[in-house]
């Protein structure tokens, strides 16, 4: 009897080391979301770099208002420009020519459990810090613990909230486990920044925004002087520069940034030779400042470069949780009292488009009237939405053709009336005589000439707006603790749109201090939503939940519509090499810092 039982457990050893084989040899490089990943096993780099890129030389950039931290990843504080992109790195690297790819960097390969509730990781051998020591399991769960601790910003527990745990396999395997399964949770897992424990030392996470970080990026810090400047310098002995996720990549010996109060100082600073390229964010400074002699000769180059982001929402966001926004009625009126047209025309230049959808500019902005599998996803909750999402397609206001002005504020007037605000001593005031007005939190100087136009316009409806701009500091302690009426926000998104919808929109984000839900939505068929378009398990049925969550959004007049490019507007030095081919998906700085080079280097 013995015997056999010696036979059965050698039998069961022998069966789990070949379940766990099967499984590891189901472990990819990459993997795509929905879709087979673009570049195989075996590729050699990227096709948006230059392979035989030379390293040398620097960059100096710019950064606005201040920082006062070395620790990105707290809700205190302001934690200098690049650190996330130049000194952390994580499990995966995603591709900027494909809706959502990721390819093994950290990791060296990894696969998803045939229950989808876990993701295993192979951490590459070679994976070092900046301090030469091996980057281990026990370092990636020591930053997913720290991430998810109460010390860290409240949004990664957000983003991260269906992971359970991690757990230490063995000393280069780390596996995460998953309360819930979520269509790209396993890729996201591999966004989680790895650190060193050897940073934090004996210090608590959240103390710890004074000490250079220990990570296993391409730079390390250099020399720093809060507020002034932080110059970043490339390890020489970076462990990942030639691997095919980074061939070609982080060509620059130094990269520097030097901070200016605004950005018009700032571009003032560009043009006398202080700094060497210059992202335009403003239609004017664009059509009129971005000339001189250095641009007339060539020593300062300019180009509007094409994208395919998912240009998302920007707006001025209105804070529900305040009582006299509480009325969509009101919200409306607000946005009809906007001439999006004029201020195209007259302070624009004619060269941006109205934002319409939280997903402008992609396949997920929602059109027309609900139909098909969108419909059918409304249609459950149908006696929670107003009939306007069944019966009318929601579209922001214009003064274009036949429409005025003045016919939009004659709608938002009765609107407001209907919700109990009506002109008293030539103010807009509600029962109790309590003037409305609404004061505007502002960090950018350029937004004051366009809400003194809006001011105006209001102010025909009896409202006083009044707009403020602060420094960075107190800007973002008011934002993170939801303290205004309104405020410039934009609402960023992918052409994949998954877990970062819970941080911008989720109940649960609306009264956690330091989250992007800025208007504090909170609607529990927004949530339902967004649940579907995290369990969507093909394009088809992602779409039709992102359909039906961009229109109820809309009809909910959380924000008055702004505008959006589909160009990045850059000027530089004519000192680099850029890539030929540019990616599809992409911000300017993290792409010039990833693929750009300096001309006349050496090896």
């Amino acid at each position: 009897m013995r015997y056999w039982l010696r036979i059965l457990k050698k039998l069961t050893v022998f069966s789990m080391l070949l379940l766990l084989r099967v499984a590891e040899a189901s472990a990819v490089p990459a993997m795509g979301m929905g879709y087979e990943p673009k570049y195989p096993a075996d590729y050699k780099h990227f096709d948006y770099v230059s392979p035989d890129a030379v390293k040398g030389g620097g960059i100096d950039l710019y950064g606005l208002g201040t920082f006062d931290s070395l620790n990105p990843y707290l809700l205190k504080g302001l934690s200098a420009e690049g650190l996330g992109t130049l000194v952390f790195e994580s499990l995966l690297e995603k591709s900027l020519d494909e809706p959502f790819s990721m390819y093994g960097l950290i990791a060296e390969d990894f696969y998803l459990a045939e229950d989808e509730l876990s993701v295993t990781f192979h951490i590459n051998p070679a994976a070092r810090f900046s301090n030469g020591v091996q980057v281990t399991a026990e370092d990636v769960k020591f930053s997913f613990d720290t991430l998810m601790s109460k010390a860290a910003h409240p949004q990664y527990r957000v983003y991260f909230g269906d992971v359970e745990s991690a757990e230490v396999i063995d000393e280069l395997t780390v596996r995460f486990h998953f309360r819930n399964r979520n269509r790209e949770l396993h890729m996201i897992v591999g966004e989680i920044p790895i650190f060193s424990r050897e940073w934090l030392g004996s210090e608590p996470f959240d103390e710890v925004d004074d000490v250079p970080p220990i990570a296993s990026g391409p730079y390390v810090v250099d020399a720093y002087e809060r507020g002034r400047f932080i110059r970043y310098r490339r390890n020489p002995d970076y462990w990942a520069r030639n691997l095919p996720v980074r061939r070609g990549m982080y060509n620059f010996d130094t990269v520097t940034y030097k901070y200016y109060k605004d950005s018009t100082i700032a571009l003032e600073a560009f043009k006398a030779g202080e700094f060497d390229f210059f992202s335009e964010n403003y239609s004017k400074r664009w059509a009129r400042s971005h000339v001189g002699p250095k641009y007339a000769s060539g020593e300062i180059l300019k180009a509007e470069l094409s994208h395919s982001n998912n240009a998302g929402m920007q707006g001025f966001a209105i804070n529900t949780r305040r009582d006299k926004f509480k009325d969509v009625r009101v919200r409306r009126a607000l946005t009809l009292a906007f001439d999006f047209e004029w201020a195209n025309r007259q302070l624009f230049y004619q060269q941006y488009e109205r934002c319409y959808s939280y997903f402008s500019n992609s396949q997920l902005a929602s059109a027309g009237l609900p139909r098909g599998d969108e419909l059918a996803l409304l249609n459950e909750y149908r006696d929670q939405l107003p009939t306007s999402v069944f019966e009318r397609e929601w579209r922001p206001p214009t003064t274009r053709g036949e429409t005025t002005l003045r016919d939009n504020l004659a709608q938002a007037r009765d609107l407001l009336a209907e919700a109990g605000w009506t002109v008293q001593d030539g103010a807009l005031k509600n029962e109790q005589g309590e003037a409305f007005v609404i004061n505007v939190l502002l960090v950018q100087k350029g937004f004051g000439r366009i809400l003194a136009a809006y001011a105006h316009q209001l102010k025909k409806l009896g409202i006083e707006m009044n707009y403020r701009t602060v420094d960075d500091s107190l800007y973002k302690r008011r934002l993170d603790q939801f303290e205004f009426d309104m405020v410039v926000t934009s609402f960023p998104q992918s052409v994949s749109p998954g877990n970062e919808l819970m941080n911008l929109f989720h109940s649960q984000a609306a009264e956690m201090n330091g989250s992007r839900n800025l208007p504090g939505i909170a609607d529990p068929v927004v949530d339902d939503l967004i649940t579907k378009i995290l369990n969507a398990y093909d394009r088809q049925q992602l779409v039709a939940a992102a359909h039906a969550l961009d229109r109820v959004l809309l009809h909910g007049e959380y924000l008055v519509p702004n505008w959006y490019i589909d160009k990045h507007r850059i000027a530089y030095r004519d000192k680099f090499n850029m890539p030929e081919v540019l990616p599809l998906y992409y911000e300017p700085v993290s792409w010039l810092l990833k693929t750009w080079s300096a001309k006349g280097t050496d090896d």
